[in-house]
């Protein structure tokens, strides 16, 4: 359908005072779920991401990667086992973790963006330890805590005008190799780095009152509202770890959280440059 010329001047005239607000800012966003299968859908996020940094957004992409490590896994043959929804990660998958996430779906992800003409340089947790981290539960094998960030290796990169692209691989001083939780990896580096906010893309709207009814959409919470909505079970099963990110995101200094449909085409833009937005937004008491 084409857009009338007066509608688009409206669209560019309202993203003006946004590009103003997030211009230099760091953007931290978590990317995953069906915006990476899809292939239409991920073009359409490194698009919005190369827009964003042209128009002077510091953008650090934070990505996971566990529907591909389970395709991986199923094609040598290893089978996988989950405990409270965290996989089981023996010496054998952690090396299948760290080939897929440093290296297929980092990589890619670095040259899809050089296609959009932004220059990216992919990362690891691994690279300067930029993320440190500990075994979580002996039952779990390779999966790991974080116990601190270091954001040096983040900084220069930004500080040099390329997108870092970071896989969420942690390590500890003896040099063993951890899968770190993604919502979790980038909640620690939008705090570590300040940002002015921090983008989680999920396969849901939001958070929803009713978890069966996508309108019941809650567009703005404060994290002082959260406790009363775990116990109303509104926040429930999936959802409490991920708003615990988000609180802890909130008290390390992030001015706002979003939690976004990664479903939707544009998502991150219509959240980020327009008045009305299309997920949730979190903030930290009367910070709005």
């Amino acid at each position: 359908m084409q857009v009338p010329h007066a509608q688009r001047a409206q669209i560019l005239i309202e993203a003006l005072p946004y590009i103003r607000k997030y211009h230099h800012k760091v953007v931290v966003v978590k990317y995953g779920g069906a915006a990476m299968l899809n292939e239409t859908l991920k073009k359409q996020v490194m698009g919005d991401i190369a827009l964003l940094h042209l128009v002077g957004v510091r953008i650090v992409l934070v990505h996971g990667g566990g529907p591909e490590i389970s395709d991986l896994l199923k094609r040598v043959g290893k089978q996988t086992e989950f405990i409270n929804g965290l996989r089981v990660t023996d010496k054998e998958t952690i090396e299948a973790v760290q080939m897929v996430l440093a290296g297929k779906i980092n990589k890619g992800l670095v040259a899809l963006m050089e296609s959009f003409g932004r220059h990216a340089i992919g990362l690891s947790g691994l690279d300067g330890r930029m993320i440190r981290a500990k075994q979580l539960d002996e039952r779990l094998g390779y999966v790991g805590e974080i116990t601190g960030i270091d954001p040096t290796p983040i900084q220069a990169v930004l500080d040099n005008d390329y997108i870092p692209i970071i896989s969420t691989l942690g390590c500890d001083k003896e040099g063993n190799v951890y899968n770190i939780n993604a919502d979790t990896a980038a909640a620690k580096i939008a705090g570590a780095l300040g940002a002015e906010s921090l983008m989680l893309m999920s396969d849901i709207p939001g958070l929803l009152r009713d978890v069966d009814d996508e309108s019941s959409l809650i567009s703005r919470v404060s994290a002082d509202e959260i406790p009363a909505l775990v116990e109303q079970g509104v926040i429930s099963g999936g959802m409490i770890p991920k708003l615990d990110c988000c609180t802890r995101a909130l008290e390390e200094g992030v001015r706002r959280v979003f939690i976004l449909d990664g479903r939707v085409e544009h998502s991150i833009l219509m959240e980020i440059l327009t008045d009305a937005g299309i997920g949730t937004m979190l903030w930290q008491g009367e910070n709005t």
